[in-house]
C-alpha cells in the first residue's frame, strides 16, 4: 500500500469512531458511568422541533431611565435579557436584535410559559422608599396627594386564606436609596413563616446611604418598590449596617428565584413590551421531527437503491460513503452544538442527493476511461483527477451561496445554512477520500481487475 494510501486510511478511520462517539448520543442511548457528560453531547433541537416560546419585544425607547442613547439602551436591554435566560437554565436560547427597538427571543424546550414572560419583561427598577404614615391615604386616593410624596400600592397573600390583599399607602416621592447600588442577590429561607425571601448586598456607597437613612429613621417603616409596586414595608427597629438587606413579599421559591434573578442581571433600562407571542406545543414539535425523519428516510431510501441499480458494486461504495456522510453530518451538528430546525432537516435531505452528485461525477469519467482501453487501476486513478476540479469548484460555489445565507438570514435560515454547510464540505470528504480509500484497497489489496460499474 502506497504512504499517502496508509495516512489517508488512518484519516478515514480517526473520522470514524470519532463521528460515531459524538453521533450515538443522539440516538436515544443512555449515557454509560464511564462516559464523561461534558463528551455526551446530543444535537440541540430547535423551537420548531421541541416547542417552546417565540416572543418579540419591544424596548419603549421613549421612557429611558437614564435619558441615553436609544440605540444603545436596546443594546443594553438585549445583554440583561439574555443574562436573565442564561440564568433561568434555557437551553440553546435564541436572542438577538432586530431592527431599531425590537429584540427576537426563542426558548427551545421551555415548560413555563408565563413565568418566561415575567422574568423576561420586568424592567426591575428596585428603590427604597420611607412611608408617610401620617398623610391621608383616602384622600391622596382621590386625588389629593401631598406634596413630596407618591401614592403606591401594597400586594400581599393573607397566610390563611391565600387570598391576594391590595393597600394604598403613601411613600416619599423621591427614593432613599436605588438597586444601582445592586451588587448580588440570592434567595434564602427564613422569617416567621420560614418562607423563601431575597437577600441583597450593596456596595460601599451604597452600604452608607443604607446606614445612615436606617439609623435617622429608627421605628418608621421602610417601603421596598420593584417596578413602581411595593412588596414589602417592614418597621425599622434599629440602624441597618453593613450594606445587607433582604426582600420580603408572601413569595413563592420559583418567584424568589426569578426575583434574584432579575436583580443580579441588572434593571432595564426600559420598559419592555411584548408585541408577538407564539407557543409550539411539544406535540406539534415531535410531528415535525417524525415528518422529518421520514422524509430523510425516503430520499435516503431512494438514493440507495438508485445507484446500486445504475451503478452496480461502485453504486454501493457510494452508498456506503453517503451513510458514513451522515453519521459525520450529525457528529459534526452535535460536537459544535449546532441547533437543528425544521428548515435544518431539509438542508441533511438535499445534502443527500448532493452527496452523491460526486460520486455521479468520478464514476462517469472512470467509464470513459475505461471505454478507452486504461486498465482498472488507472481508469480509477484518472477519472478521480478529471473530476476533482469540477467537484471542487461545483462545490465552492454552492458553499458560498450557504455562507450568505448564514451570514444574512435569520434563524430558521441560518439553520438550514448550517447543516447545507457541513453537508457540502462532508460530502467530499466521502467522495474525494472514503471512496478514493475503498477503490484503492480494492485494485491494490484485493486485486480487482474489472469495476461492475
Amino acid at each position: 500500500m502506497r504512504k499517502n494510501n496508509t495516512w489517508r486510511t488512518i484519516i478515514i478511520w480517526v473520522v470514524l469512531l470519532a463521528s460515531v462517539f459524538y453521533f450515538l448520543p443522539s440516538t436515544g442511548i443512555s449515557r454509560p458511568q464511564w462516559w464523561p457528560e461534558k463528551y455526551f453531547k446530543k444535537v440541540n433541537l430547535g423551537l420548531d422541533l421541541q416547542g417552546g416560546m417565540h416572543l418579540i419585544l419591544e424596548v419603549e425607547t421613549d421612557k429611558i431611565t437614564d435619558g441615553g442613547n436609544p440605540s444603545d439602551a436596546v443594546d443594553t436591554a438585549l445583554e440583561i435579557i439574555r443574562n436573565r435566560v442564561d440564568q433561568f437554565g434555557v437551553s440553546e436560547p435564541q436572542i438577538q436584535r432586530e431592527g431599531e427597538n425590537r429584540i427576537i427571543v426563542q426558548l427551545p424546550g421551555i415548560k413555563d410559559p408565563k413565568r418566561a414572560i415575567n422574568l423576561i419583561g420586568k424592567t426591575a427598577q428596585l428603590a427604597f422608599h420611607l412611608v408617610d404614615d401620617s398623610g391621608d391615604v383616602q384622600k391622596a386616593v382621590d386625588g389629593d396627594v401631598p406634596d413630596g410624596d407618591a401614592l403606591m400600592e401594597l400586594v400581599q397573600v393573607d397566610r390563611s386564606t391565600g387570598r391576594e390583599i391590595r393597600q394604598w399607602m403613601l411613600v416619599t416621592a423621591e427614593p432613599k436609596l436605588t438597586g444601582a447600588h445592586l451588587t448580588s442577590s440570592q434567595v434564602k429561607i427564613g422569617g416567621q413563616w420560614n418562607e423563601p425571601y431575597v437577600s441583597i448586598d450593596l456596595d460601599k456607597e451604597g452600604g452608607r446611604i443604607f446606614d445612615r437613612v436606617t439609623g435617622a429613621n429608627v421605628n418608621r417603616r421602610l417601603a421596598i418598590v420593584l417596578d413602581g409596586v411595593v412588596k414589602s414595608a417592614p418597621n425599622i427597629n434599629e440602624r441597618i449596617s453593613g450594606g445587607s438587606a433582604m426582600i420580603t413579599g408572601s413569595f413563592s421559591m420559583d418567584e424568589a428565584k426569578d426575583l434574584a434573578i432579575i436583580m443580579r442581571a441588572g434593571a432595564l433600562p426600559a420598559p419592555v413590551k411584548i408585541i408577538g407571542n407564539w407557543t409550539v406545543g411539544s406535540t406539534l414539535g415531535q410531528d415535525s421531527i417524525n415528518k422529518g425523519i421520514s422524509s430523510s428516510a425516503i430520499g435516503l431510501f431512494s438514493v440507495i437503491i438508485f445507484m446500486l441499480i445504475y451503478y452496480k458494486a461502485c453504486g454501493a461504495v457510494a452508498d456506503c460513503a453517503l451513510i458514513f456522510n451522515l453519521i459525520i453530518l450529525v457528529a459534526a451538528l452535535a460536537m459544535f452544538g449546532a441547533t437543528l430546525t425544521l428548515p435544518g432537516i431539509a438542508g441533511i435531505i438535499l445534502t443527500i442527493g448532493m452527496a452523491v452528485d460526486a460520486n455521479v461525477l468520478i464514476f462517469e469519467r472512470i467509464r470513459e476511461e475505461l471505454q478507452v482501453g486504461k486498465t482498472t487501476r488507472a481508469a480509477v486513478d484518472s477519472g478521480y483527477d478529471k473530476a476533482f476540479i469540477t467537484i471542487v469548484d461545483a462545490n465552492t460555489t454552492t458553499l458560498i451561496t450557504a455562507i450568505i445565507l448564514f451570514q444574512f438570514g435569520t434563524g430558521p435560515v441560518k439553520g438550514f445554512a448550517v447543516t447545507l454547510s457541513l453537508g457540502i464540505i462532508i460530502s467530499m470528504f466521502t467522495a474525494l477520500v472514503v471512496t478514493k480509500a475503498i477503490f484503492d484497497f480494492a485494485t491494490a489489496n484485493l486485486g480487482t481487475k474489472k469495476l461492475s460499474i
